[in-house]
């Protein structure tokens, strides 16, 4: 069996300020809705078996209408194509309670072959010579052990493993959020044939057997580094490929020294090494300056910028402050933030008799489900 691995397209995610002058859009959230369909017909001209997608499917637990009508033209190109979809829910486009409906309810009424995982259990599918076992993002780490316990292998199949989630030999955790899980040593067993990772966004492999696809997309300058796309995987043969997905270019600029440097120099040095990028329109860059201070009075003027702005959707300016290099606490997603959770540990910690926490818990959980529910409802 031939299959492609994928993750982490986040659809629905808009950043900047730039607007698709046609639709109104915001163009970075077009241009990922684009460049995912396009990254779908590149799939099919691979002819694969099976499209396998690790996690994070949707930005959000509660998608855009734009972001389903994408992924339904997607599963209309898949299904014309005879290409079935295995997919499992990540963190970010996961539900945070049982009771909450998946947007993945959604597609699973599409006629196409799509098996989804999201419903907080192991799962498993076959298909042709090959089983896919299905670890979706759980709801308590523990629940990860519980469901990998349920894997039976197959003796007369080729055997795939599907999860999300951040596995603990990774050094580089910035990714790190609430509903993020780690996935230790004996989840990611050399007795699968192969195993499909999402959430980290680096294209990476853990294990002989294991790899992350990386998001499809830069979408933080944090990833500026990073490697994207997808793998072309033959699971039977343990084979990896890499495979090339069409993606909004992201350039590093590199660091540009300002000590004892004009203000002026320092801008035309900018539009210098941008403009050498030969960069495509409406594609993003950084530049780093290094050694900025108060001789260079208001910095640079940004004004003289304007013209290779224009060009692109995004160019950040980063300037090096003297203690980057200290370790600094892992940011965290506030959209992945498990409130009641939160709430819980405070309460537990504080001092109070067993009847007033029972209370307070009882009564505050109550309170901030409400509110919560209540900001939802005015945010779509």
């Amino acid at each position: 069996m031939k299959l492609v691995h994928i993750a982490d397209t986040h659809l629905g995610l808009a950043a900047f300020s730039r607007l698709d002058p046609d639709s109104g859009m915001n163009l970075r959230e077009k241009q990922i809705y684009d460049n995912f369909l396009a990254a779908i017909d590149e799939i099919i001209c691979q002819k694969p078996d099976v499209l396998v997608h690790a996690g994070d499917l949707f930005d959000t637990v509660k998608p855009k209408t734009r972001a389903y009508t994408t992924v339904l033209e997607a599963l209309e190109r898949l299904h014309a194509a005879g290409i079935p979809l295995v997919i499992i829910a990540g963190n970010h486009s996961m539900t945070k309670t049982r009771y909450t409906t998946s947007p993945f309810e959604v597609i699973s009424y599409h006629p196409s072959q799509i098996t989804a995982a999201y419903k907080f259990r192991y799962e498993k599918v076959e298909l042709g010579d090959t089983v896919f076992h299905l670890i979706p993002n759980m709801l308590r780490p523990e629940d990860y052990r519980t469901a990998f316990e349920q894997v039976v292998l197959s003796r007369d199949h080729t055997n795939v493993l599907v999860t999300h989630g951040l596995a603990t030999a990774i050094k580089d955790k910035r990714l790190a959020t609430v509903a993020e899980h780690e996935l230790d040593s004996t989840i990611l067993s050399a007795d699968f044939d192969y195993i499909a990772l999402g959430h980290y966004h680096n294209q990476a492999q853990i294990t002989d057997n294991a790899w992350y696809s990386g998001s499809t997309e830069y979408l933080t300058y944090g990833e500026i580094r990073d490697k994207k796309g997808g793998l072309l995987v033959d699971p039977g043969r343990h084979e990896v490929v890499p495979l090339q997905l069409p993606k909004t270019p992201m350039a590093d600029c590199g660091t540009i020294a300002c000590h004892g440097v004009h203000p002026g120099d320092i801008t035309e040095e900018i539009i210098a090494r941008v403009t050498k990028k030969n960069l495509p329109q409406f594609a993003m860059a950084q530049v780093t300056l290094d050694g900025m201070s108060r001789e260079h009075g208001k910095g640079i003027d940004t004004k003289d910028l304007a013209g290779i702005r224009e060009n692109l959707l995004d160019l950040k300016i980063r300037v090096k402050s003297e203690a980057e290099d200290t370790p600094v606490p892992l940011q965290q997603d506030i959209r992945m933030i498990d409130y009641l959770q939160e709430f819980e540990g405070f309460v537990t910690k504080q001092q109070l008799s067993a009847r007033q926490k029972e209370y307070a818990l009882s009564r505050g959980k109550e309170v901030l489900a409400s509110v919560m529910d209540e900001h939802r409802g005015t945010a779509e």
